[in-house]
């Protein structure tokens, strides 16, 4: 399905799940991800749940084209996706870029969530974190998708995902390839994240109740700094996921989901 951005482009979304559902779940995908990340999760709310998943501008299926996007305007994209769905309220998972996205969403459209679930997140960029992110700049303007993912991947999966992969490495790469041909949209989208101010005191606005979950062996953002998430979101909850790294909707699926449909339901 499609839906108009209110600066007219395309976002790509899908509706699974049980459609008859009184509640609706919105998973939103990490930096190079698309609605197919979700595919191991799916299978613990397809029965009690609505499920929307979309591809961010720049990402999957959705429109490439135009200049870079902030996270007020991505969290703006949601909630046309919702509006279209004449949805009034929903549950949103959002996983590390995604993440992000849901963090402006409960602070621009706080009427409109009802829980809020950030796997892998954080909310400002320490010194390493922007060594990083300029190896990944400097690895896609020099060879493309191929190598950014071949940068990444000691970063977002954990050695645990590396000895028992749910995916075989190769075969995640070439899954990925065909929707991330185009460089130039994975630049807008890291732009989002390279110009994003610290965002701790906003979180300071949330008052939607959250589940914060970060992997113990998160190497591109260790669990500190979803700690400083917890310590600014007024009664939310933060639990470590012991031997997984940073790719949640990949690694310990069971445990993580369990997780989440505890949280839902309490």
């Amino acid at each position: 399905m499609i839906s108009k951005t209110k600066d007219n482009l395309n976002i790509y979304y899908e509706v699974q799940g049980n459609k008859n559902a009184t509640e609706t779940i919105v998973f939103l995908n990490g930096l190079t991800q698309s609605t197919l990340a979700w595919f191991f999760c799916l299978p613990f709310f397809q029965t009690d749940y609505k499920i929307i998943l979309l591809d961010f501008i720049f990402q999957g299926n959705s429109d490439k084209t135009g200049d870079w996007r902030d996270f007020d305007q991505h969290a703006s994209d949601v909630e046309c996706v919702i509006a279209q769905e004449n949805i009034s309220q929903v549950h949103i998972v959002g996983l590390s870029y995604g993440s992000l996205v849901a963090q402006h969403f409960a602070v621009n459209y706080s009427k409109k969530i009802n829980k809020l679930i950030l796997l892998s997140t954080f909310a400002h960029k320490t010194p390493i974190y922007e060594a990083i992110e300029l190896s990944w700049w400097h690895s896609l303007k020099s060879g493309g998708y191929g190598l950014l993912f071949d940068t990444m991947m000691p970063y977002v999966l954990s050695e645990d995902y590396f000895s028992k992969p749910i995916i075989p490495i190769d075969l995640l790469k070439k899954s990925r390839e065909d929707l991330n041909q185009n460089s130039q949209a994975i630049f807008n989208l890291m732009q989002a994240t390279k110009e994003r101010k610290d965002y701790r005191d906003d979180l300071k606005k949330i008052k939607t109740p959250t589940l914060i979950m970060q992997g113990e062996k998160d190497i591109l953002l260790p669990v500190y700094l979803a700690k400083e998430v917890h310590k600014n979101i007024e009664h939310s909850q933060l639990i470590i996921v012991h031997q997984a790294g940073h790719t949640l909707n990949l690694e310990h699926v069971h445990e993580v989901c369990s997780h989440i449909l505890t949280f839902l339901k309490s």
